[in-house]
This record gives structure tokens, C-alpha cells and sequence, in this order.
């Protein structure tokens, strides 16, 4: 069965590491996506709020997974409001993620017991986020506000910190080497995982086994970072 409380959600997301992020308009694309990250080892996917009538498209892809593969983790990104984050929670969103910290955003969240990663760029935004009740906190954009270096000297005042980047992570063993190596628990891939090349081709086994291959390699790294 799929994790439904806030807890096994943060669990399921920190085991997982890789957080595939995607948006597509076609609900039967979307399927057969999500399904291919869900058999690679990615049950966890955060479907992007982005184009019209994204609402109705994630509606129907849960609804289509929570008979289909109830084991599926669907949030939601891309949310900058309150009312946007309810609709895709009424809709059976598990988790919700934003590009930025939202006060209104969190307190949704926390009434419905649904984790919050909104998107935070110093250190200062990230403990307004852990006063509101935030467990990972997303670094976004990755890549702008300083990469593995930023996350090294959040986490040396900040140690308790989850932190998730999206945005500059690779699904290569030098990029997630080091941004495990900083301290991550987590990352948000979309193109450079789920490519335009798979998409095109609808090759969705390719998909599958690209996922299953990070999937994989994060948890060697962290094995061997483990053991150091």
C-alpha cells in the first residue's frame, strides 16, 4: 500500500534520495511515465503545477494510481500558494514542494498532516521554513545559490538540516557524489533523468532503467559515505 501519513512520506522520500520531477499535458504520457519511475525504484514523483489544466491532469493520473499501483507516491511542485496547494492536496497529493517558502503554503500543509518543501536560497529562509514545521527543506535553484558548497556551510551551524536541491543535479557519480558528500538526504532530477530523448521516443523502458540506475548509484555513495 502507498505511504499515506506525513511521516512514512518524509521516510519513503529520504530512502529514495532521487525524486523524479515531471510535467507533462497528456494524462496517458504522465501514466506511463510515473509507471516507469514507479518499476525503476522511484514510487515517490513530483508531478510540476505548470500549464493549464495541470490540476485536472494530476487529478486523473492519481486517481488512475491509486487503483492501478497503490504503492505510488504522488506530490505536487511548482506550488506558490495556499489555494493552489489545496486543490492538489483535495486532489491526493502526498507531498508538495514550491520554489519558495510560503507561511500560508506550510500551515495548509501542516492542518492536513502533508510534508512541505518549499524552495529556500540562505540560511535565513531555511530556518523561517523549519519554524513553520518544515522537514526538507528544497535548495532551489541548486545550482544559483551555490551548489554542494552552500549546503556544506548551511549544514556546519545548521547540522539537523534535510535538505533536497532541485535544479543543477546530475544524474552522474561526480554531481551526486557531491552533493551526498555535502549532506543532502534528497534530490529533485527532472530532464536530465526523465530526457526529452526517452520522451520523444516514448521509451519508457529507457525510462525505467535510467531511473533504476540512479536509484542505485545514490545508494552506493551513500553506503561508501556512510562507512567513511
Amino acid at each position: 500500500m502507498a505511504a499515506k501519513d506525513r511521516m512514512a512520506v518524509l521516510s519513503a522520500m529520504m530512502d529514495q534520495s532521487v525524486i523524479p520531477v515531471f510535467y507533462h499535458p497528456d494524462v496517458e504520457l504522465c501514466k506511463d511515465v510515473i509507471q516507469a519511475c514507479a518499476n525503476g525504484g522511484a514510487k515517490c514523483v513530483e508531478f510540476t503545477n505548470r500549464g493549464d489544466f495541470a490540476a485536472d491532469v494530476f487529478f486523473q493520473v492519481t486517481k488512475y494510481f491509486a487503483k492501478a499501483d497503490p504503492s505510488v507516491i504522488m506530490g505536487v511542485g511548482s506550488i506558490c500558494d495556499a489555494p493552489t496547494a489545496g486543490i492538489y492536496i483535495a486532489n491526493g497529493a502526498k507531498f508538495v514542494v514550491g520554489p519558495l517558502l510560503n507561511a500560508d503554503v506550510a500551515k495548509v500543509c501542516n492542518r492536513r498532516g502533508i510534508p512541505y518543501s518549499p524552495g529556500c536560497g540562505s540560511a535565513t529562509e531555511i530556518g523561517d521554513a523549519q519554524e513553520l514545521g518544515v522537514e526538507i527543506v528544497k535548495v532551489f535553484p541548486g545550482s544559483s545559490v551555490g551548489g554542494p558548497e552552500f549546503v556544506k556551510s548551511v549544514m556546519g551551524p545548521m547540522p539537523w538540516t534535510r535538505i533536497m536541491p532541485t535544479g543543477g543535479v546530475e544524474p552522474t557519480e561526480e554531481s551526486l557524489r557531491k552533493w551526498f558528500g555535502a549532506g543532502i538526504v534528497a534530490c529533485g532530477v527532472g530532464s536530465n533523468l526523465i530526457t526529452k530523448k526517452l520522451l520523444d521516443a516514448k521509451d519508457f523502458k529507457g525510462i525505467e532503467e535510467n531511473v533504476r540506475q540512479t536509484i542505485a548509484l545514490v545508494k552506493r555513495i551513500k553506503a561508501e559515505l556512510a562507512g567513511k
